[in-house]
């Protein structure tokens, strides 16, 4: 059945050589699978063969044993008979002789079938183990065929995470988001720097209006004092 060389082949597709080929593991390990469920259904068939021969030999070395004890049990019968005189002796030692001789033909019979079933009962019993072994190896690599498969949709996603990652970044997407960062700092100091301006601005005309405002009271005093001295107003 190669158990074991499939097994191996398995077990190679699932580390390097099949990855390295650019083969796909899943696959091959799916088709070891089918391999072994082909061995299995093939062994369950030649245990149930095997197991019906066995069964079959015991029956017959059953039943010759029965015939056999009949054989015996016919020639002291027939012996009885003649003892009381219901047969003659020299007939009855000539049918018992028979009897005895087939007798000693079943019992060879029986130990031959005997052999055989302990040769049909050995080669089930090793069958039967080589089907557990097979059940074992199966459920064994389903199940790490349900974990590389989990494996597979894990790493193909984190594959395709990784590559909009990349492609972001190979769009300078980032870039832009730096720049774009840069423009908005500049566009707050730039107004900053215009508030300042403003305040500036807002200072200097506060300060000519002060001058302006103190001209004006000296103007206002001396045409006060040019009125008074005309007569225009009064103290």
């Amino acid at each position: 059945m190669n158990i074991f060389k499939r097994l191996l082949r398995i077990g190679q597709a699932e580390i390097h050589s099949a990855v390295d080929r650019m083969e796909d593991p899943i696959r091959m390990t799916e088709q070891g699978i089918r391999e072994m469920r082909e061995d299995l259904d093939k062994a369950l068939q030649a245990y149930a063969q095997v197991k019906a021969m066995a069964i079959r030999t015991g029956n017959d070395r059953t039943k010759k044993e029965s015939e056999a004890q009949d054989y015996g049990n016919k020639a002291v019968l027939l012996l009885t008979k003649a003892q009381k005189g219901e047969l003659e002796m020299s007939q009855a030692e000539k049918l018992a002789r028979e009897a005895l001789t087939l007798k000693d033909n079943l019992l060879t019979e029986v130990e031959a079938l005997g052999k055989q079933l302990v040769t049909h009962e050995t080669a089930a019993d090793d069958i039967q183990k080589n089907v557990d072994i097979l059940k074992f190896n199966i459920t064994k690599w389903e199940n790490e065929l349900k974990t590389l498969k989990s494996r597979v949709k894990v790493s193909r996603a984190t594959k395709e995470v990784n590559k909009q990652m990349a492609q972001i970044d190979s769009n300078s997407t980032i870039g832009m988001l730096e720049r774009m960062k840069e423009k908005v700092e500049e566009e707050e100091a730039l107004a900053k720097a215009y508030g300042d301006m403003a305040k500036r601005t807002k200072s200097v005309d506060d300060e000519i209006n002060k001058a302006i405002g103190d001209a004006t009271g000296n103007v206002n005093r001396e045409l006060n004092e040019i009125k008074m001295k005309l007569g225009l107003i009064s103290d």
